[in-house]
C-alpha cells in the first residue's frame, strides 16, 4: 500500500512534492500528523486519518478518523503517524511538510527514517525540489545529468561505499561521520547507483534547473 504522510512543518511545495503526489496516485492512504492536515487539504488531498495530540488542530472534518495521543508522550506526532501508516499496511511512504522551519525538528524528522518499523520499506522525505532517504545496502537514483546527489553518513561511518553514474565516483571507500566528503556529487548519467557495505547513508537528491 502507498501512503502520503503530512507533517506539521513547512509545506515547501515544489517539484519533489508534486512528483510524490503523482507517484502516490489517488488511492494512497493519507495520514496527517496533527496540523499536517492543513498541508494535505491545501494540496487537494482528502485525509483518511489524523494522528497526534491535536495541539495544532481544532478538530477534524467529518468522516476523518482521529487517533489522539496524550500531549505528554515520548514520540513526536510524525513518529506516531509513520507507525500508524505501517500498521495499516503501507510499504511505500512519502513524507511531506517535514523539512524546513525549526532545525531541531527538521533533524529529528530526518532521524525518523531510521525507525525500526520503517526498515526495508520505501520511505522518503520530500520538500521543495529535494528528496531524502536512507541507503542501507543499495539504491538507484533516476534523474538527469547535472542533478546533485549528496551522500551523508548517518549514525557513524559508512563503509565500502561504491557508486556508478556519478561525476565523482567512489570505489569501496569509507565515508566518515563528520567530514562532508559525500556532499554535492553530480549525476553523470540519467541513472546513478549507490552501494554501501556497512552503515547508513542519507541520500539527498536535488534536481538541476527545469
Amino acid at each position: 500500500m502507498r501512503a502520503l504522510v503530512f507533517a506539521n512543518g513547512k509545506l515547501n511545495n515544489g517539484r519533489a512534492v508534486r512528483a510524490a503526489l503523482a507517484e502516490a496516485g489517488e488511492g494512497a492512504l493519507v495520514v496527517a500528523a496533527d496540523g499536517g492536515m492543513r498541508h494535505a487539504l491545501a494540496l487537494g488531498r482528502a485525509v483518511d486519518v489524523v494522528v497526534g495530540d491535536l495541539d495544532s488542530l481544532r478538530g477534524a472534518p467529518e468522516g476523518v478518523e482521529v487517533v489522539q495521543s496524550p500531549a505528554a508522550k515520548d514520540e513526536t506526532d510524525l513518529e506516531l503517524a509513520l507507525e500508524h501508516a505501517v500498521a495499516r499496511g503501507a510499504t511505500w511512504m512519502r513524507i511531506i511538510g517535514a523539512l524546513g522551519g525549526r532545525l531541531d525538528q527538521t533533524l529529528g524528522n530526518v532521524m525518523l527514517l531510521a525507525l525500526p518499523a520503517l526498515r526495508g520499506l520505501d520511505v522518503r522525505l520530500v520538500g521543495g525540489e529535494q528528496t531524502a532517504w536512507l541507503v542501507a545496502g543499495h539504491t538507484a537514483i533516476d534523474g538527469a545529468v547535472g542533478d546533485t546527489l549528496s551522500l551523508l553518513p548517518l549514525g557513524g561511518d559508512a563503509e565500502g561505499v561504491r557508486t556508478s553514474g556519478l561525476q565523482y565516483p567512489l570505489h569501496g571507500e569509507t565515508l566518515h561521520f563528520g567530514p562532508a566528503r559525500g556532499m554535492s556529487n553530480v549525476l553523470a548519467a540519467p541513472r546513478a547507483e549507490v552501494w554501501v557495505r556497512r552503515g547508513l547513508l542519507l541520500a539527498v537528491h536535488t534536481p538541476g534547473r527545469a
